[in-house]
């Protein structure tokens, strides 16, 4: 329950306080795809100074999808979502967004792309995901307050909000910046290895949030490690290994030939 006595629709605390949406695993229904996806990759190719990291990706987001981006280290799974999110341009190909879609997309980077030196507390670094909303020089309104006192005690740091970014455990900065993901409130949420770092209850806990976004009709895009996990929540899976491998249902994506392929493919380019 919010501050305000207004409840932001979760149930069922843990993860020392931890708000967890009402979800059941194993009850993952890909919803029927719309004839207009979020974002369309046709043989692109991302990468740094000139040299492609990740190259011939095709195929489509759909709106209301959840996706994994799963391959091994150095596959090229951070450079696409960087490229996706628009820090990056292509080096080859195209990525085309839906009508208006940029501005839907929020992104989760990882905690290790963050300079956590940087003087700023726990609550201002969370309430920089409402800046859309707000802007750079508008003063914080009642209802905004409100809101990141939400998210706050939604991932179980509302007692931490004073803290200095710098101060928080590894675990706790996830929750920080799963926290800036919800105030942003977008339709498209790209994560870059959201459970870094994190116990296994805490990582429960939070892929139960993405769960549940994903019911609200959120397209979800996440980086992972965890096969088990993508195995048991993803419906769809990109499968990198510097070069796409395979992209659709994540049983097809996964098949002993497809990963036995990538790690071969990954050393190939080494």
């Amino acid at each position: 329950m919010g501050r305000d006595g207004v409840g932001y629709g979760l149930v069922e605390h843990g993860m020392s306080g931890v708000a967890i949406p009402r979800y059941e695993m194993g009850t993952e229904v890909e919803k029927e795809f719309s004839a207009d996806p979020v974002m369309t990759l046709q043989d692109v190719a991302f990468g740094w100074r000139g040299r492609a990291a990740v190259w011939a990706v095709s195929g489509r987001f759909e709106r209301g999808s959840m996706t994994a981006i799963a391959g091994p280290n150095g596959a090229g799974k951070s450079t696409l979502i960087k490229g996706m999110v628009g820090l990056l341009r292509p080096l080859a190909g195209s990525l085309q967004t839906g009508s208006g879609e940029r501005r839907r997309v929020a992104w989760l980077p990882q905690a290790a792309d963050l300079d956590r030196s940087f003087p700023i507390t726990v609550l201002d670094m969370v309430a920089t995901g409402a800046w859309d909303r707000v802007g750079a020089w508008r003063r914080f309104r009642r209802e905004e307050t409100q809101r990141v006192w939400h998210v706050l005690e939604a991932v179980g740091l509302a007692d931490q909000a004073g803290r200095m970014v710098g101060a928080l455990s590894g675990g706790q900065m996830q929750r920080a910046l799963f926290a800036r993901l919800m105030l942003q409130d977008a339709q498209v949420l790209l994560l870059d290895e959201p459970f870094a770092a994190v116990d296994s209850h805490t990582s429960d806990a939070l892929m139960q949030l993405l769960c549940g976004w994903h019911q609200e009709g959120r397209t979800v895009v996440a980086v992972l490690h965890d096969l088990s996990m993508v195995r048991e929540y993803f419906a769809q899976t990109l499968l990198l290994a510097g070069r796409q491998i395979a992209w659709g249902p994540t049983a097809e994506a996964l098949k002993a030939g497809n990963l036995a392929m990538a790690r071969g493919a990954l050393q190939e380019s080494l």
